[in-house]
């Protein structure tokens, strides 16, 4: 049966440890049978052996994976879309969203920018330098000297030519290793600032969609965690 190892594969993907199903269920109402099946095709080698299960970890958040960052003081989730910032750069807008089965919230984790591209299932060392890729537009998670519209701290937007202000440090809450559902911060490379949610929120044509900012300083506020999302088991390689 030449379609075993993809169903096979599927099924390694949705167990997804922490409720595996969790993730792909929101995926499916969205009618993306196609496009699961079109990511696994793009992203998850086929294996053909027969080993158990059990041998592959997926409690760490790995190259390649494409997740939802959820803020930890108001729950909402990174999110993106093609709207862009009436002020400032007048890129496309970066927002917090308060719906968690919402697909334009989907993240990709990639290698920082001019670095050899990262293994999928490497994982992410703390201080570990990667971009974060908006799966529905394609724009990576980006920053600069804009100030952001509504409390004119930093600007975040979604940029789609890749310069260095799309590298991201990973700041894990003491482990060596970035591993899901801990307590994670992203430091912008270029200025130092953190990746930060706040309650300010958008009117029309976003309205209830809160602000993403970046800050001088870390403190709670900065402060996410990994949600739903496709994660792939980690191989022996680490990304730098």
């Amino acid at each position: 049966d030449l379609h075993y190892p993809l169903r096979r594969q599927r099924q390694m993907c949705i167990r997804d440890s922490i409720n595996a199903e969790y993730g792909v269920v929101l995926i499916m109402r969205f009618g993306t049978v196609i496009f699961i099946t079109f990511f696994l095709a793009l992203v998850v080698p086929i294996h053909t052996t027969d080993e158990d299960d059990e041998e592959f970890d997926f409690s760490y958040v790995t190259c390649g994976s494409m997740i939802k960052l959820k803020h930890e003081l108001t729950g909402y989730r990174l999110h993106s879309h093609e709207v862009t910032y009436g002020s400032g750069s007048q890129q496309q807008s970066v927002t917090g969203f308060p719906n968690a089965d919402d697909p334009n919230s989907y993240w990709i984790v990639r290698e920082a920018l001019k670095k050899p591209p990262c293994l999928q299932g490497s994982l992410i060392r703390n201080g570990g330098i990667i971009r974060l890729q908006h799966y529905a537009t394609r724009k990576y998670l980006h920053s600069h000297l804009h100030q952001s519209p509504l409390t004119q701290q930093q600007e975040v937007s979604g940029f789609p030519d890749g310069d260095t202000g799309d590298n991201w440090k990973v700041v894990t809450n003491g482990a060596d290793i970035w591993k899901r559902g801990d307590l994670v911060r992203f430091q912008h490379v270029d200025t130092n600032c953190y990746l930060q949610s706040n309650q300010k929120q958008f009117r029309n044509p976003i309205p209830g969609q809160q602000e993403i900012c970046c800050v001088k300083s870390p403190d709670a506020w900065t402060t996410w965690r990994t949600e739903e999302g496709f994660y792939f088991p980690y191989t022996q390689e680490t990304s730098e």
